[in-house]
């Protein structure tokens, strides 16, 4: 880009910069800043911002008196700040009339400290649609296994902290028990090494440097396998009782039923409290254990009849067969009196848990189950609110409220970035259970000094890699230092020249990167999967 375009994209960002710090801008403002741009833009070879921009200035009246909010000024010029963004970065001309796949790309969960290979794999993989988690600390990628959900694993089996195989010594009864695919890769291709990679119960091995084209075969084969299984199995590996796949299965069963006879029937959503707690305190190993007895209670307590699903982490579904509503009630509130006083035992420690539930009786089951799950949902999320281990009913007129709060944070210095990101995360789609709530911040100082984020709501934070006053990277140090660190998920954006800063956020734990100039796009579907993670 020449010194003209850069000195015409940096008074762009001058003008928003001062907008940002005003409540209003008048009309004949925003017209002349759209005349300055139309006949500029074309002169210095910028002809498709000129065009946009001429366009938006002629949609106008010159004469108008109006106000204008400084968030009324960016919606109208937004589709012209993408222009500036296109051709300034030269990102997006070859990404035109393609949608990503919004979180549903196979995940591929990739351990290797050598920042350099996790850099090359990751831009590699996610070229063919995959989306990568690169984790460069063997200690992170053990406790992010479990809000990952990896479709596949791979380690490298020689690290500097640890050695591969200690990590996949502490996975592989959760990699067995959910038949997640796992690849070893090392420079070691003795027979030691390979033979001791099955004995442990890796799917494959292969040896460095690979073939890369070899390589995306054979993990596309574990994939495929992975396809099959989750096909053909309807129970949840931890718990044994039906997975979430059964559910829509069961209500049409019960909807056939109901359109025979009549007969009500209950839907009940339960939630352990304080889960999270209790693998923050004892370890996810025996977290996994207090929901494997957590779902023997509930086959013990409930009538043959009734069934039981693993909705989600500690979530559970339990359809009631012709049951009332009163019914169903009493016997989850018997049921939660006598699991609070059950015991867990974790060395010299004991301790017990409760839960929460919303019960909802289907009077009309001509209407979807996800009507119905959100109105259970919608009352849990009320015995949440009213201080937990308690059963509320939702009226079946009841419309689901109140839901979860999920924190995202822009911070970037460039006020085109912030426009444009801004935009991409208000215009996703809202499931109705979370509710998100945004904010931009011009430099990490005021990031930090927020009290707005600093409360017990999930948070994704969109951190760019170099900025004035305090760089993204000391940004990403403060986070992992909070005592609430995994609050925050924290996607950096980051110029492709700084690799030596990516492969330091990688050490320092962020959660996703993405190197300038990125396809637009292709945030909006990074931002989603880490979404669906962190819901």
């Amino acid at each position: 880009m020449d010194k003209y375009k850069q000195y015409f994209f940096q008074n762009i960002r001058k003008k928003l910069e001062e907008w940002e710090a005003v409540e209003t801008i008048p009309h004949q403002e925003v017209y002349r800043f759209l005349h300055s741009m139309a006949g500029t833009a074309a002169i210095i070879g910028l002809e498709d911002v000129g065009k946009k921009a001429r366009q938006l200035m002629d949609a106008l009246n010159e004469n108008d008196d109006k106000m204008w909010s400084v968030d009324d000024v960016k919606q109208y010029i937004f589709d012209l700040l993408e222009s500036c963004y296109e051709n300034g970065e030269g990102a997006l001309a070859s990404f035109r009339g393609k949608r990503a796949k919004q979180g549903e790309e196979p995940v591929i969960l990739l351990i290797d400290d050598d920042t350099s290979f996790l850099m090359y794999m990751k831009e590699k993989l996610e070229n063919i649609g995959w989306y990568v988690v690169a984790i460069a600390n063997p200690e992170k990628a053990i406790t992010s296994f479990y809000d990952v959900r990896p479709d596949c694993v791979v380690i490298d089996i020689h690290m500097k902290e640890t050695d591969g195989f200690a990590v996949l010594e502490f996975l592989k009864e959760k990699l067995k028990q959910q038949f997640i695919p796992t690849m070893m890769v090392s420079v070691d291709n003795s027979k030691d090494v390979r033979i001791k990679s099955y004995e442990m119960g890796a799917d494959d091995f292969i040896q460095k440097p690979f073939d890369l084209d070899e390589f995306i075969v054979r993990v596309k084969r574990q994939l495929e396998r992975k396809r099959h299984i989750d096909e053909v199995l309807l129970l949840d590996e931890l718990t044994h009782v039906y997975n979430r796949k059964y559910l829509k299965q069961a209500y049409a069963l019960l909807q056939s039923e109901w359109q025979r006879l009549k007969e009500p029937f209950c839907l009940a959503v339960l939630d352990l409290d304080h889960f999270k707690q209790v693998n923050d305190r004892h370890g996810h190993l025996v977290g996994d254990v207090v929901l494997r007895e957590f779902a023997n209670f509930l086959k013990q307590g409930l009538r043959v009849s009734d069934i039981i699903v693993r909705f989600g982490g500690e979530e559970f579904v339990v359809l009631f067969p012709k049951t009332q509503l009163s019914e169903a009630r009493d016997a989850l509130n018997r049921l939660r009196e006598t699991f609070m006083k059950h015991t867990f035992h974790e060395g010299n420690t004991t301790f017990s848990c409760t839960f929460s539930c919303g019960v909802v009786e289907i009077t009309d089951a001509s209407e979807p189950l996800e009507h119905w799950l959100r109105l259970a949902d919608n009352a849990l999320y009320e015995a949440k609110e009213n201080g937990r281990n308690q059963v509320v009913s939702a009226a079946s007129s009841q419309v689901a409220a109140h839901p979860k709060v999920m924190k995202i944070a822009v911070v970037d210095d460039d006020p085109i970035m912030r426009t444009i990101i801004t935009d991409i995360v208000t215009k996703l789609p809202c499931n109705g259970k979370v509710k998100h709530e945004l904010q931009t911040f011009k430099d990490g100082i005021e990031f930090i000094a927020s009290d707005w984020h600093q409360d017990e709501s999930a948070c994704l934070v969109l951190l760019d890699g170099v900025m004035p006053k305090m760089d993204g990277l000391e940004v990403l140090q403060w986070i992992r230092t909070q005592k609430r660190s995994d609050r925050y998920k924290v996607i950096m954006l980051t110029s492709r020249r700084s690799e030596s800063d990516i492969a330091r956020a990688l050490e320092l734990g962020a959660d996703d990167y993405m190197t300038k100039p990125f396809k637009l796009l292709e945030l909006e579907a990074r931002i989603c999967q880490m979404m669906k993670r962190m819901s």
